[in-house]
């Protein structure tokens, strides 16, 4: 069975369409207009293994807001999609990341029951025209759409751009981890008999 999906949205905001295959090797092909997030999507999909495409057209102009948040509803909703029952996975993911002076926890369950928190040790500055608080709005898309339960922790850090990066490196691990399929379960990983 393929895992891979094809989502594409319009809005009079953004335009965005995206590949992905959960079984692929981690080739990314991003293009957002927004260079800090296309960095931080390709480490997303090198440290899942997971093969994303993503091409967005966005009213940067006005904010980077709308693209950054409906890309992760569309990345959330092409993983949504190519899990598809969720039969036989892992379901659960977790990965601690440094990078440099940061430290970053990410635990994932995809039990189709979307939530989303997210501790960080300081509010995060704006910089190179990229409001850090954007990758909130990200993983809160992300999470909803993609149906999954989402903790993020930040233990410490000095420079924003390592905290966010640890973040993005660690919900790859994670989700790989949380995708892949475990050859000991039959059927859905829960006791309810659904996710």
């Amino acid at each position: 069975m393929k895992r891979i999906a094809e989502i594409e949205r319009r809005t009079n905001e953004t335009r965005i369409r995206t590949r992905l295959n959960l079984d692929g090797v981690g080739k990314p092909d991003v293009t957002t207009g927004i260079g800090f997030f296309d960095h931080m999507l390709t480490l997303l999909s090198v440290h899942s293994v997971m093969d994303l495409t993503v091409e967005a057209h966005g009213d940067v102009e006005v904010d980077f807001h709308h693209t950054v948040e409906d890309v992760g509803l569309v990345i959330g909703q092409a993983i949504n999609a190519a899990l598809g029952d969720r039969k036989g996975i892992w379901r659960y993911g977790h990965a601690v990341i440094p990078m440099d002076d940061a430290l970053a926890q990410v635990t994932v369950d995809l039990s189709n029951r979307p939530f989303f928190k997210i501790e960080l040790p300081t509010p995060l500055p704006r910089q190179n025209d990229f409001d850090a608080s954007l990758a909130n709005e990200f993983f809160r898309a992300f999470t909803n759409k993609g149906g999954m339960n989402l903790h993020v922790r930040v233990l410490y850090g000095d420079n924003w751009h390592h905290m966010i990066e640890a973040v993005f490196k660690g919900m790859g691990r994670a989700l790989r981890k949380a995708v892949a399929f475990d050859n000991r379960v039959v059927g859905i990983p829960s006791s309810k008999g659904t996710l």
